[in-house]
């Protein structure tokens, strides 16, 4: 996969937990402070997790995790681990018999890796089904995006296209519609659309957007109406979680 390294660290619980439970991508080794507390259980838990899949569990001075880590919030584990595994685009859909429709997301041209994991988090929390990212993308940052995104993108089926163009010729292609957020003529009010059907969402990054092209061939541009007069958009995260939790809200969720 382009962009990833071989060897990655994942850190703290919560997001080791996330790998081990989705088995997303191979882990090698997992590190635990010995001097660390674990009054809830976490780290036992893990251990527990990491004998059942037979991955060896190291205790270790906490030094030795500091000088591995990419900053201090690892909670005193961290694991050593190998490239996302991803899925091929069919694995976004949901399996049949689910009884709802579809709804996939796909992050393009976000260029800060704590955006990417915390608007992945508010997709999977919301219910996206898959996730789509270009060859190009922040899991090569597994660490800070597992980290953002409390897990979730450790835990949300993810597949790899070239362009947006050519995942959204696949969901087009399965019936979902595509959608996207953008100010032209023709876009409407994301409180107005009905978004209760098939559909996958395109949403760009703070600083390209979204390309007047993919906008042009869109079935449905969305916009996210303000109280107030004001000229700036929102940031990936917040417009990702709004129109994620938007979806939700419209199928009841």
């Amino acid at each position: 996969m382009t962009g990833q390294p071989e060897t990655t660290h994942l850190e703290g619980h919560i997001a080791i937990t996330a790998a081990l439970e989705a088995a997303s991508r191979p882990v090698e080794t997992i590190l635990i402070d010995r001097a660390a507390r674990d009054r809830e259980g976490h780290l036992a838990r893990l251990e527990r997790l990491a004998r059942e899949r037979k991955i060896p569990v190291q205790r270790v001075a906490r030094e030795v995790i500091d000088a591995r880590a990419s900053g201090d919030t690892h909670g005193g584990v961290i694991a050593l681990a190998g490239p996302r595994r991803f899925v091929p685009l069919e694995g976004v859909l949901p399996g049949g018999g689910t009884g709802r429709a579809p709804f996939v997301v796909m992050l393009d041209g976000v260029e800060d890796p704590y955006n990417f994991g915390q608007a992945i988090r508010a997709c999977y929390a919301a219910g996206a089904d898959g996730l789509i990212v270009r060859p190009r993308n922040w899991m090569s940052a597994a660490a800070v995006v597992a980290r953002a995104s409390a897990g979730a993108s450790e835990r949300i089926p993810t597949a790899v296209a070239e362009t947006a163009e050519d995942a959204a010729d696949f969901c087009r292609g399965r019936g979902l519609r595509v959608a996207t957020t953008g100010q032209t003529r023709g876009a409407v009010s994301l409180f107005a659309a009905d978004l209760t059907g098939p559909l996958f969402v395109l949403i760009g990054g703070e600083k390209r957007g979204v390309t007047r092209s993919f906008l042009e061939r869109a079935d449905l541009v969305l916009t996210i109406p303000y109280v107030r007069v004001y000229g700036q958009s929102l940031g990936t995260t917040a417009a990702a979680a709004i129109l994620a939790f938007e979806v939700m809200r419209q199928r009841g969720g």
